[in-house]
């Protein structure tokens, strides 16, 4: 249970490891690890860092995979008033060098894994001080900055809370996000962020001590680290699944592990439905108390099929939000799921949510608009972004750049973005309609419709699906499709392949489908 004590983000483990000392709160692999053991470690990095002059304001870097390591990093970082900043596993020299010299990071944590990575990205012009590594394999003679072993840093003999007098108004983490543009954008959200959206996040899923949540989304991506924070601070835990290429694993894992909460994008409950035994395991999955989605649309398709597979008892939450949200900005009640099931439901506790027309008045119900968000979770700016600030945060509210409306009892439906709209033969078409009708012929698992430049229409629509079957073929995909739609909104062409390149948070990557037009 939050209480008034959870001021900052790294109380929601020291009140858990003060109420639940013995608790596993964490589970991974053959890891298992009670809350006082991880706010011990955390403690042991936290003066680790302050000897080493880490103080607030700070940045600290993690690139690491989901692990103890990297939530020990997390919190230990938070402690000592510095400011967390995990970056995608995904990342290349070339991608993850600009971060770091807009970032200046004085120490980065990570692993051997990513050795590699680091040792080819130019750390020097970073103003990098310390690199802690896990298991180090590589030769680190002649850097410009110090290497230091994991398991030396965390030594420390101190494992009392450190005190350190840090402001909830203060950042507590910098996310990056790609947002639509593609362009990285550092999201900088405070302590007070997290903290009140964490609180909202348990208040309307009903988490408590005994909620014990899988996790096979990155711990990088924020809604990864919503599910760890609001798990810790309601004293549950967590189960780490790095394992999702194997659904079956996840599956079983669910059933061994009593889960009572499972979360994931679109695609995650995609390839549940259609890779994995999920329907054989139906009457196992006793404990499953609920399952929640966000990060993007999900197909009516799915919706309906993940209804149908999962238990009775089991509830399903919609979501919609963003990482400039500290994560949630809506969500669906599951007595409603049926009724209202192309909707993103209404805002979460202590969120307002208004659709605006170009001028910023609110617009009447059943009129497009854009939808605006506020409340104390909405995040202070983009780091070292003035211009995309800007853009974003007018008059207190954060400008989601996504398309919608509500209905007559409040609740909101997406209909696409302000900048994805195309240009095909002197029409404007939302992709988002193409993919839902490729996802209604029952035929594929997932789906992405991109415009592609052409000298007569404008845009070419290009459909790259993932089949549900090889014995599927395009003609068959494009005739249902033809049912449903106009003309002027088939796609020309319907590639087909296995799966749908992704983020590593998941969701579809649409730079790299496209490099496979």
């Amino acid at each position: 249970m939050i209480t008034n004590d959870h001021t900052l983000v790294h109380h929601f483990l020291e009140e858990s490891a003060k109420s639940f000392p013995d608790k596993i709160a964490l589970v991974h692999e053959d890891i298992r690890a009670s809350y006082s053991q991880i706010n011990s470690l955390s403690n042991h990095l936290a003066y680790w860092l302050t000897k080493h002059e880490v103080t607030t304001g700070d940045r600290v870097v993690m690139i690491l995979g989901n692990s103890l390591e990297y939530v020990v990093s997390y919190y230990g970082i938070l402690k000592t008033g510095a400011i967390a900043v995990p970056l995608s596993n995904d990342l290349k020299p070339d991608g993850l060098e600009p971060l770091l010299e807009e970032l200046e990071p004085k120490v980065i944590i990570s692993s051997s894994k990513f050795e590699n990575v680091l040792e080819k990205t130019n750390l020097k012009s970073c103003n990098v001080q310390a690199l802690i590594l896990l298991d180090p394999k590589l030769e680190w003679h002649g850097a410009s900055f110090t290497v230091f072993q994991w398991s030396d840093v965390i030594k420390s003999e101190e494992s009392s809370n450190i005190i350190i007098q840090i402001e909830g108004s203060e950042l507590a983490s910098i996310i990056y996000t790609s947002g639509s543009t593609g362009k990285p954008k550092g999201v900088m959200l405070s302590h007070n962020n997290i903290v009140e959206n964490t609180k909202s996040i348990c208040q309307y899923l009903h988490i408590t001590d005994k909620d014990i949540q899988m996790i096979v989304l990155p711990f990088f991506y924020v809604m990864g680290k919503s599910l760890l924070n609001s798990h810790f601070a309601a004293g549950g835990a967590v189960v780490i699944n790095n394992k999702f290429a194997f659904p079956a694993t996840v599956v079983k894992q669910l059933v061994e592990e009593n889960i009572t909460g499972f979360s994931g994008v679109p695609s995650t409950f995609a390839h549940l439905l259609h890779r994995s035994p999920l329907e054989k395991y139906r009457d196992k999955l006793v404990s499953l108390r609920y399952c929640a989605q966000a990060g993007g649309h999900m197909s009516r398709q799915i919706k309906e099929e993940l209804r149908r597979t999962l238990p009775r008892h089991t509830q399903i939450y919609i979501m919609y939000g963003a990482t400039e949200a500290s994560a949630r900005l809506t969500y669906l009640e599951p007595d409603r799921f049926n009724e209202k099931i192309e909707s993103i439901g209404k805002a979460i506790p202590g969120v307002t949510i208004k659709v605006l027309d170009d001028k910023g008045k609110v617009v009447p119900a059943g009129e497009i608009g854009e939808i605006i968000g506020s409340g104390p979770n909405i995040m202070k700016g983009y780091w070292k972004d003035e211009q995309a600030t800007a853009c974003a945060l007018k008059n207190n509210c954060y400008h989601t750049g996504d398309l919608g409306y509500q209905d007559q009892e409040g609740f909101l439906f997406l209909t696409g973005r302000k900048d994805n709209l195309l240009k095909v033969g002197g029409h404007r078409i939302n992709p988002q309609e193409i993919e839902e009708a490729l996802m209604n012929t029952e035929l594929i698992i997932e789906a992405v419709v991109l415009g592609i430049p052409d000298k007569l229409l404008g845009n070419k629509l290009i459909a790259i699906v993932s089949p549900i079957s090889n014995g599927i073929i395009d003609r068959e995909i494009l005739a249902k499709c033809a049912e449903r739609l106009p003309k002027y909104k088939l796609p020309s062409e319907i590639k087909l392949i296995r799966s749908l390149p992704k983020k590593a948070s998941g969701k579809i990557d649409k730079n790299k489908c496209l490099e496979l037009i």
